[in-house]
């Protein structure tokens, strides 16, 4: 994942206008704390999956989500743009945002939501096993 936000960061440094100096940003995955998730789901039908987030400062805005399938598992995190070189006030503000799951197989779906990293540099995930009835 980390290899991902790198290249996603640069591509972002090298698409911004060069006239644009005093505006520069940066992209930042922030831990999502919470998610809303069905007992389980049926085959063919559209979910709306909601997540919870904290906002740490003005300076960040969603951007994006990172959303990454393999086979039956999808990884989630969320990605925020951050403006540098502005003052920026903590604000620690809730913040949520949602996507669309379609359900196209009757295997369990597996979610990991990131959650940030432990002390020696691990990824930590929220786990949720949804079957498919």
């Amino acid at each position: 994942m980390k290899k991902l936000l790198t290249a996603l960061t640069m591509l972002i440094v090298l698409s911004c206008s060069l006239y644009d100096q005093e505006q520069n940003m940066h992209l930042e995955t922030l831990p999502i704390d919470s998610a809303s998730m069905p007992e389980y789901f049926q085959e063919g039908q559209t979910y709306q999956i909601d997540l919870n987030y904290t906002k740490p400062t003005t300076c960040h805005s969603f951007y994006d989500l990172y959303y990454v399938k393999d086979g039956n598992t999808r990884t989630v995190a969320v990605i925020n743009s951050v403006l540098d070189n502005t003052s920026c006030e903590t604000v620690d503000l809730e913040m949520e945002k949602s996507f669309n799951f379609v359900v196209n197989n009757s295997e369990t779906y597996v979610f990991k939501f990131w959650q940030g990293e432990d002390d020696e540099g691990n990824d930590i995930y929220l786990t949720m096993e949804i079957p498919v009835q």
